[in-house]
Order: C-alpha cells, then structure tokens, then sequence
C-alpha cells in the first residue's frame, strides 16, 4: 500500500511502499477515504508534541473510510462489518491506504455525513464540545470568548457555544476569517491583529461584566490579555498553543479574581475516559444528524498533496478543516 511516511524529524515526509496490514483479535481494517489534518500533525512531524512515534512514523491522526477486513472477536459485532462505513483516531498512521484500528473506538456514521465530513469531525466538535460542556461547564446565558476562532477548533467553538446557549465573542485575523466567525453565530467580533488586544477584549465584554469562560488554542499574548478581560470566576481553557508561544499565567491575578485556568488533551480521555469520548461523540453526531452542526472545509486535496496541506495550516491560511482524500 502507498503511505505518507516521515524518516526524519524536521524533514518532509516521503510518499513509501508498504505492507498491508492484516487485522489481529479486536480490529478492524479500515480502507482509508480521507484524513483530516490537524495542527498536532504539524508539532508531530517536528517532534514537539506530546506523543512522540519512533521514527519512522506514517503519520495522520484523524480518518473516516469503510471497513474493509475484520479480525477475530469482531464478527460478533454487528455494525462494524465489511463495508460499513466509519470514522476514527489514531494517534499516527491514518495517511496510508488501510490502517488498522481497535473495533471499539471505531464509530459508524449518519447516513446524511460524508467521509470528508467524517474525517474532519472528530477531534475539532469533540475538542470543543469536551473543553466547554465537561471541563468549562458553559452554561447558557454566559459570555464566551473564542480565540482563533476561524480555525479547525475554535471554528466549532463558536458553533458549539452558540447552540448551548452562550454569548460568542470571536477573535480572529482578518475580516475574511471574521466572515466565518460571523456565519457560525458568533456576537461579536474582534480583529486578532489590532493595536491593542487587552483594550478591545475589555470593552467587547464590558456590557456583561466581563468573560464567563476563554476557549484559546493560540496561547501567547492572547491568553494574557484575556485575563484582564474575565469576569470573577471566569474560567480559561488552554487547547493548545499554535503562537508558538507558551503564555506567562500571573498567579496573583487568578488569585484575586478567583479565575480557574484549564486544560484540555482530547486524545488523552482514550487512555483514563473513554466513555467521556463515546458520549460526546453521541451528543455531536445527534446534532449533525438534526442539522445543528456544519463541518467547515476550507480546502480538500488529493493524497499527494499532503505537504500542501501542512503549509496551509503552517501559514494560517485554512479556515475550519483541511482534508485529504485518497
């Protein structure tokens, strides 16, 4: 089979020939249709994120395809048989043309989702929707301020917010990606690159006494201007830091304003959770099968534009989901 592989940390990944893999007990072959990229597949390849594969890795995190062969144990289950159509995460080895994967974290998908649908669907809602309804415990009625916010992540944050109840406060680059914001429900919106952040945020929220609950991916200075943006009690999730920049937390200001800063790993709830996973992946699917969500896909590329596909998350220039097909 033809697969992405990466030899070398810091080195562009190389199209390989490689074995099919055969399913063992409990898995399932999957034939893959589409890969969704993410931000993670760019710190993977430069080894700066926190699972690190030996070397050398295929890489590709997030994929939806049909089931093309089952392991022993599996014939018992029923919705999972040749043919079926699924999605899943790996923690690498999706941009290949079969993969292998547990039958028990594969989930089948609403006849109304397409499997480039389903490949960008996962990690971005199932981010969201874990970081504000179970670590944040948005409620409705309450402000919400969404970084990066016509991004794979904070995209579906506005989105998600909204249909919770939440008052969306976007903050992104540009009036294109604020464009975006504004078609996902988004209040408010607020230009990344003005003058002075700190200042805008303030006055955005300032009606409301301030910010319930930050949703960042971005870090840096944006985290530390939106501390002075919160109301007590606020809380702030950390999603990611695709600045590149880890951002300075003053203690004594979370202190005195009884504000809770929190993580949120997606991936980690399959190794301590994973029926958190599994019921917020119901919760998700049930309301794309209402019509509540739109994956958004800003660019859809051959197999052999992975590289491209990379640059484009690399450069900022995606809104929402890139998505490879084979």
């Amino acid at each position: 089979m033809q697969a992405w592989q990466i030899k070398q940390l810091n080195q562009p990944a190389e199209i390989a020939t490689l074995p099919q893999p055969s399913p063992e007990t409990g898995q399932v072959r999957v034939k893959v249709a589409a890969v969704g990229l993410n931000f993670a597949d760019l710190l993977m390849g430069q080894g700066r994120y926190q699972e690190r594969p030996a070397v050398p890795f295929v890489p590709g995190m997030e994929f939806a395809g049909t089931i093309d062969a089952i392991g022993a144990d599996t014939a018992a289950m029923p919705h999972l048989q040749p043919g079926t159509r699924v999605a899943g995460f790996a923690s690498h080895g999706a941009l290949a043309e079969y993969l292998l994967a547990p039958a028990s974290q594969l989930i089948g998908l609403p006849a109304t989702m397409s499997l480039q649908q389903a490949a960008a669907f996962q990690i971005a809602y199932g981010t969201s929707h874990l970081a504000l309804a179970h670590r944040a415990r948005l409620q409705a009625g309450e402000t919400l301020l969404v970084f990066g916010a016509a991004g794979g992540v904070g995209l579906t944050a506005v989105e998600i917010g909204k249909r919770m109840g939440a008052r969306v406060i976007a903050c992104a680059r540009g009036a294109a990606k604020l464009k975006i914001a504004r078609a996902a429900g988004a209040d408010i919106l607020i230009d990344s690159d003005t003058t002075d952040l700190k200042a805008a945020l303030k006055a955005a929220s300032q009606p409301w006494g301030g910010v319930d609950v930050v949703y960042d991916p971005v870090g840096g200075a944006a985290f530390t201007a939106a501390v002075s943006a919160c109301r007590p009690e606020g809380r702030l999730l950390t999603i990611g830091f695709a600045s590149g920049a880890l951002p300075d937390i003053a203690a004594n200001h979370l202190l005195v304003k009884n504000l809770s800063v929190i993580g949120l790993y997606w991936g980690g709830y399959l190794t301590f959770a994973p029926q958190v996973l599994t019921d917020s992946l119901r919760t998700l699917l049930q309301w794309f099968a209402e019509g509540g969500l739109r994956p958004h896909i800003s660019h859809t590329l051959p197999f052999a534009d992975y590289p491209k596909g990379l640059e484009l998350l690399k450069t900022r220039q995606a809104t929402g989901k890139v998505v490879i097909t084979l």
